[in-house]
């Protein structure tokens, strides 16, 4: 029966997906520009060619008779825009292009005197975006500190506001629902706290776009943050290959090797890594014991331009990561008193799989259609040895998804309209098993299934009313059918104010949104445990969320500092808890919760020949109230032990001041050096106010934290490049998280040493 309830919404979703009018997030942006001459009248046939900045991938048009030109289908990523015509200078401008935009372009054009290309860098601002947004390139993922390792999340917590890891899971803005997209393609996986591995490896990202709220209809609905990748494709390949090893301290070792290719219509990438460590997860005290992991991946990219108005985007990935679960091998010390993890012997497998395709029709110069399907596996199999004490858990989940997106957007005075679904059907296979060596409870070991969808549907328009002023509105429809049955309507509005001369961009919004739960059947004597445990099931509804939000861009001679200020309504707020002494896991709702945050990024220019600099922080406040509402809840429920309040309380993961700060510098002899401080102000304390439980830390707050990363490198020849890195370069350790998730307690990372050799080579 849930197989078949899969294969219905499965079939929905892709037949209406493929035929009506179509959907959710894109990677591309229209732009549309002027060029005229200094008495301002239009110059046509001015060529213009958009180039990116680290690869051969290039577009091209001609103005009109106005002078106007427009490039639809814009990858995000950063760019030179070349312009230049007849008796006038050529004019270059150094561009960046985020997803969803529509930058408007004016050229004035000089009187060519001698032969002379003017070159500008624009400032890094949109003054048509309402979406506070972080923009990496390939070169910022490859010199920032760290960010290579596979299971590294430094890309992201090193530029993003309000963003770190805790636990082994990447939270933001105070949740832990983050979606990942794949040339704007949204992933699904509504599992939340089963995974604690990347879902790419940042070796294969060409562009990484970080969102952070203040979505348009079309954005989707992960509210506390999206991640747009634009992958590897071959453009920056003419028949080459590339070998990356790399080594470090924990016996760490790592080895890439990628090849790609390009012509005139086509480009392709492919690559294959295995790595493996002695450090992975977190571990619950400063001793690394019994910590490996290793993992193995393949990717691969095609692009293929089918004539001027055709193109077509493949991206597959399989990927395999196993995690020894670290443990405190001292029965008597504090931390086992309160969680005893000395007896456990645990590892788990994660695998993830997908395979996508885009079709991108361009309509005419304003108007383009994008059609993508999806298949997404995505398993991850905690398993502990059967001799463990007290409990050997096993927890074994499969997901499989197949869905599509339609995507339509179309530019009409001013208007630029999108419309489009987005849906997916959900097949789940559990097993859930516990043998009890301390004869606690009988053993037990009980398959489960559970199948579901999501159907979305919405309408936006971005509108620019004048070159200052531009209103955004949109409705976003969604119909989720599991266990529950849920409808939601979502409007979102917003605007953006651009102050002339200055240009500093003002800009506010309002708007709901809606997160499906994960899947969830449980039945048997993992029922009979549960309630043995003092705690019950009861379904899993949809996160609401009511989120409010104003900032503003101010660009001062190339720097750009952004400062936002939101607040996040929250009712069914999704968590994960483990069931009794185990190690399984399993997805709750919270009655509510309450995020507000002061945010602000500093980007700097290219200082003359030195470097950037970056700057994040964030001053959050993530707190919740109330009992937990669905999935293992407290019971029986009317009990005063079950009875959590309507006082607001931290979360786990909250943590008031998180400060990063970098400068990545550009050296002689082809050399490079990059920094990065981390500050943490330390998470919430779950032990505090009680000496009995043995702690040391009875404050609110865990400790505060400070860690130094740096990085260099050097480019010999044309092929061969070397790169040192170390993270935490003081060795300075914290407690940084005492709440119970896998393996206990989690202190933060040690140093973490490693050398890094490429060589590019022609096949």
């Amino acid at each position: 029966m849930r197989l078949r309830t899969f294969a219905i919404i499965t079939g929905i979703v892709l037949i209406f997906g493929a035929s009506s009018l179509p959907c959710s997030a894109t990677v591309f942006a229209t732009l549309h520009g002027v060029v005229h001459d200094a008495q301002h009248f239009p110059v046509a046939g001015a060529d213009v060619s958009l180039r990116a900045a680290d690869s051969t991938f290039e577009l091209k048009v001609i103005s009109n008779t106005e002078g106007a030109f427009d490039l639809a289908d814009v990858p995000i990523g950063f760019y030179r825009l070349h312009v230049e015509a007849a008796g006038f200078a050529a004019q270059e401008e150094v561009i960046h292009v985020q997803s969803g935009t529509h930058p408007v372009m004016h050229f004035a054009l000089a009187i060519a005197s001698v032969s002379t290309v003017i070159h500008v860098e624009a400032p890094l601002t949109q003054s048509d975006s309402i979406t506070p947004t972080t923009l990496l390139s390939r070169d910022e993922i490859d010199h920032t500190p760290g960010a290579l390792r596979p299971s590294s999340f430094a890309v992201v917590t090193d530029y993003v506001p309000g963003s770190y890891v805790t636990h082994d899971m990447l939270h933001m803005r105070g949740g832990h629902q983050t979606s990942w997209l794949i040339d704007g393609v949204s992933i699904p996986n509504t599992n939340i706290g089963s995974n604690v591995g990347p879902q790419i490896d940042p070796k294969d990202m060409e562009t990484l776009e970080v969102q952070r709220g203040s979505y348009a209809a079309d954005e989707g609905d992960r509210t506390y943050g999206i991640f747009n990748v634009l992958p590897r494709n071959g453009f920056e390949r003419d028949h080459e290959g590339e070998l990356v090893l790399s080594g470090g301290n924990f016996q760490t070792g790592n080895v890439q090797l990628s090849f790609g290719d390009h012509s005139a219509d086509v480009a392709w990438y492919a690559s294959v890594a295995g790595s493996r460590s002695s450090y992975g997860l977190q571990t619950p005290i400063a001793e690394v014991v019994h910590d490996a992991t290793n993992s193995q991946s393949g990717f691969g990219s095609v692009l293929i331009n089918h004539g001027q108005k055709d193109q077509f985007r493949i991206v597959a990935q399989l990927r395999q990561d196993y995690f020894q679960v670290p443990y405190d091998p001292d029965p008597n010390s504090w931390e086992n008193m309160n969680y005893d993890s000395s007896g456990l012997r645990d590892g788990q497998t994660e695998r993830d799989a997908f395979l996508l395709a885009t079709w991108v029709r361009t309509l005419h110069g304003k108007a383009s259609f994008e059609l993508s399907p999806f298949y997404h596996l995505n398993t991850a199999n905690y398993d502990s040895k059967p001799i463990d004490f007290p409990v050997a858990s096993t927890w074994d989940r499969t997901s499989n998804y197949v869905g599509a997106q339609a995507n339509l957007i179309w530019n009409w005075r001013g208007h630029n309209l999108s419309t489009g679904i987005y849906g997916w059907g959900q097949h789940d296979e559990n097993v859930f098993g516990a043998i009890f060596n301390d004869g606690s409870q009988p053993d037990f070991r009980k398959p489960a299934s559970a199948s579901g969808g999501l159907m979305e549907a919405y309408v936006s328009d971005n509108w620019r009313v004048t070159s200052w002023f531009t209103v955004l509105a949109g409705l976003r429809f969604q119909s989720f059918q599991a266990d529950v049955v849920e409808n939601q309507a979502d409007p979102r509005f917003g605007a953006t104010l651009t102050v002339p001369r200055i240009r500093w961009v003002f800009r506010g919004f309002y708007g709901r949104f809606y997160q499906a739960p994960p899947l969830l059947s449980v039945t048997g004597p993992v029922l009979a445990f549960a309630n043995a445990s003092n705690t019950a099931f009861t379904p899993l509804h949809g996160e609401r969320d009511e989120e409010h939000q104003f900032g503003v861009e101010i660009p001062v001679k190339g720097w750009v500092l952004d400062v936002d200020n939101f607040k996040t309504r929250i009712n069914n707020f999704l968590d994960h808890s483990n069931l009794g002494e185990s190690n399984i896991y399993f997805p709750i709702t919270v009655d509510g919760a309450l995020v507000r945050a002061w945010e602000a990024t500093i980007r700097s220019p290219q200082l003359g020949h030195w470097g950037r600099f970056h700057l994040a922080y964030s001053n959050q406040i993530a707190e919740q109230r109330g009992n937990i509402t669905g999935g293992l809840i407290c019971a029986p429920v009317d009990s005063p032990e079950c009875d959590a309040g309507f006082d607001y309380e931290p979360v786990d993961h909250d943590q008031r001041h998180t400060l990063n700060t970098g400068f990545t510098a550009q050296l002689p002899m082809r050399s490079w050096f990059s920094t990065n401080v981390y500050y943490g102000s330390g998470f919430s304390n779950g032990l505090g106010g009680d000496p009995t439980n043995g702690s040391p830390y009875q404050g609110a707050y865990l400790p505060a934290h400070t860690t130094f990363d740096v990085a260099a490198g050097k480019t010999f020849g044309e092929n061969w490049k070397i790169a040192v890195n170390v993270v935490n370069v003081t060795n300075h350790r914290v407690l940084e998280d005492n709440s119970l998730t896998i393996g206990g307690f989690h202190w933060n990372d040690p140093r973490l040493l490693s050398a890094e050799l490429r060589y590019r080579f022609h096949f």
